[in-house]
């Protein structure tokens, strides 16, 4: 279990650290997010049978940049779900996302809406858990950039992977969590502002604890890099402290 802890710590650690190297002037800006999301079985909640493999997803979050002293942007996610087995689900919802500075850049605040889709498989081994999530999104801006009238709607993919490894050595309710994801641009709508390819990614290393059968919390670092190869704003690297709370129902 630990040579596989290693593995894929260094993993994560690659992630991290060879974004800079994609553009030689980077913003960083230390950055602090919350989120609250919980995974609803309506059949457990309603009481009928016939209800037990569909689900409902709530999402919130909350981001604060600038040296975590401002709002930076927020996200509302709903979603239903089917799980066709107990590993495997899929899912269809909408999401509102306000944003700010330092995001948001000279145009100033604006919203932005999407509605996704994803399939998660979900299971446990002898080491741990793993998670394999792919999400595509269609993304709508409330902002014309850069030409004026022109507002197509931009495609995105996101592949996450994520590992949870039991420290029973300390308690059995801990866990080192090990994660990265890798956003895909899939078109240009906005040329300057979106381009078609790698878009940006996420990586996250920290501790998740388990209080009970229906909460579990993790904190710690995600570093964030964001890729604007024909954009005049230069890419940005995010530091950010992550505290999550997941709620199981």
């Amino acid at each position: 279990m630990f040579k596989k802890l290693k593995i894929f710590t260094a993993f994560a650690a690659f992630s991290m650290l060879s974004a800079p190297a994609i553009a030689e002037d980077v913003v960083t800006d230390f950055q602090t997010w919350g989120q609250i999301m919980a995974n609803i079985n309506l059949g457990n909640v309603s009481g009928n049978e016939n209800l037990k493999n569909w689900r409902l997803w709530l999402e919130g979050q909350g981001r604060f940049g600038n040296d975590s002293s401002q709002f930076t942007q927020s996200l509302i996610r709903p979603g239903v779900g089917y799980a066709l087995n107990d590993k495997v689900s899929i899912w269809a919802g909408y999401a509102w996302a306000p944003t700010a500075e330092p995001i948001s850049g000279a145009q100033g605040p604006f919203d932005e809406h999407r509605i996704w889709q994803q399939l998660i498989y979900a299971d446990t081994f002898s080491w741990g858990k793993l998670q394999w999530r792919s999400r595509f999104e269609q993304r709508f801006f409330d902002h014309d950039v850069p030409d004026p009238g022109k507002n197509d709607v931009a495609y995105r993919f996101r592949q996450l992977i994520k590992f949870a490894f039991p420290m029973q050595f300390i308690s059995p309710n801990l866990s080192f969590i090990v994660q990265d994801e890798i956003f895909i641009a899939m078109n240009t709508p906005q040329k300057g502002w979106i381009t078609n390819g790698f878009d940006q990614n996420r990586g996250f290393v920290g501790l998740g604890w388990k209080f009970n059968q229906m909460a579990n919390a993790e904190i710690g670092y995600m570093n964030q890099y964001i890729n604007r190869p024909h954009n005049a704003r230069p890419d940005q690297m995010m530091h950010i402290l992550g505290v999550n709370l997941f709620l199981t129902f």
